[in-house]
């Protein structure tokens, strides 16, 4: 079910037509200027204050994890996918673990489906957190960047408490998760549905009716649903522009189905809708989490694993006394074991819109090819002929709104 966005409109001027005999300027924004919020480069050229046109560079950190995967059993890729949108890294660790599921046909717990939803609506929370927040920054607003952060630092103590990492988690194992949640961890994230509310409502008020936040987000980088669509575009970023897809709707995965939340979408396609709609799904993921909590609660209780000890690690105390969990936890780290020939796409709702895994297997090892469909890199295809006409002021927060994640872009 979709969900509109009530929004202020504000009257943007109309500017001169640039002058063809007027000398251009070419700048370069990025690949190290702290506005492009990573390692990439745009060439643009300028007439004044106003971009002509411009050209997009990738690949500044372009680390080939899709050959190295090629070459690598399982286990070992879930590292890789940390390192795409770190800022959201067990949406892409569980995405991954989903897609060999699907491959080798792993039925897994609803506990532990319910268990991955919160982890996954707490990452989606960060990701928004940074977003929204740095989008303020830009804008000039430092004030709500700093209120929000210490939020996602209490998300990143979940995250340490659940599995020992805070950033590139390596979070959960195929089949589930290597333990348990314990009590401290079941307490933080209560705690966290109940503090986090007044912090986000808080947030909103700095922004949503900020005569100066309008003025400089309302009728920026505007998008029709055609234009979103014809490049591919997913996510906030689409939904912003009034097409309601959201991958937990439209092809549910971990029980997505039985949870009841809205799917915002915004009416312009703006930078500004672009900030309702993440803020919005913020308060969509907090409803998501207060109801997988419920639902857990019904569950047998210690469950946090599918039945496939071929693909789940002993406990390290047994591999370190016992002959026989040793070679278990040899064989499956280094892919021992058999597994079908096939190929299965899997796609999760990232962050920043539909994060696919396009799996291609022979039986080996590792993976035949594994593609990753990464939402920063089908996003940003748009930036450079976006920003035509734009002031650099304006492609800015165009690009803070975009979320262009530089591990995601590159891979």
């Amino acid at each position: 079910m979709s969900k509109p966005i009530t929004k202020i409109t504000s009257n943007k001027p109309v500017f001169f037509d640039n002058d063809p005999q007027e000398e251009l300027i070419t700048l370069n924004i990025g690949p190290t200027h702290p506005a492009t919020h990573g390692v990439f480069q745009n060439v643009v050229q300028i007439d004044g204050e106003r971009i002509v046109s411009g050209v997009s560079t990738i690949g500044y950190i372009h680390r080939a994890f899709e050959k190295i995967a090629e070459h690598r059993p399982f286990y070992q890729i879930t590292p890789l996918t940390d390192r795409l949108n770190y800022c959201s890294s067990p949406i892409n660790n569980m995405g991954w673990h989903m897609t060999v599921e699907k491959l080798l046909n792993i039925e897994i717990p609803k506990r532990v489906q319910y268990m991955r939803v919160i982890v996954m609506e707490l990452a989606r929370i960060a990701d928004h957190i940074i977003c929204n927040g740095i989008l303020g920054v830009d804008t000039g607003a430092f004030s709500g960047f700093l209120y929000v952060m210490q939020e996602r630092e209490f998300i990143y103590e979940i995250f340490e408490e659940i599995c020992g990492a805070r950033l590139t988690t390596n979070i959960g194992r195929i089949g589930g998760f290597e333990r348990d949640f314990n009590e401290v961890a079941f307490r933080k994230i209560e705690e966290f549905t109940k503090r986090f509310p007044p912090v986000l409502k808080e947030f909103e008020e700095l922004f949503v009716r900020n005569r100066i936040f309008i003025e400089r987000t309302s009728g920026v980088a505007a998008v029709t649903p055609e234009e979103a669509l014809s490049y591919s575009w997913s996510g906030p970023i689409l939904r912003a522009t009034g097409v309601d897809y959201d991958v937990r709707a439209v092809a549910p995965y971990c029980s997505y189905e039985e949870f009841d939340f809205e799917v915002p979408v915004g009416t312009n396609g703006d930078v500004y809708d672009r900030f309702l709609v993440r803020n919005e799904e913020m308060w969509q993921s907090l409803r998501i989490i207060e109801q997988a909590l419920e639902k857990i609660k019904k569950e047998p209780a210690g469950v946090f694993h599918a039945d496939v000890p071929e693909f789940y690690l002993p406990p390290k105390e047994q591999v370190y006394t016992n002959m026989e969990a040793l070679i278990y936890h040899f064989k499956i780290v280094m892919g021992e074991w058999e597994t079908p020939q096939s190929e299965v796409y899997h796609a999760v709702e990232g962050a920043n819109g539909e994060l696919g895994f396009y799996l291609i297997h022979d039986g080996g090892r590792s993976p035949y090819r594994l593609h990753f469909r990464r939402p920063s890199f089908v996003n940003y295809q748009m930036f450079a002929p976006m920003s035509s006409g734009m002031l650099i002021s304006d492609a800015i927060i165009n690009m803070s709104s975009l979320n262009v994640i530089a591990g995601e872009l590159d891979a």
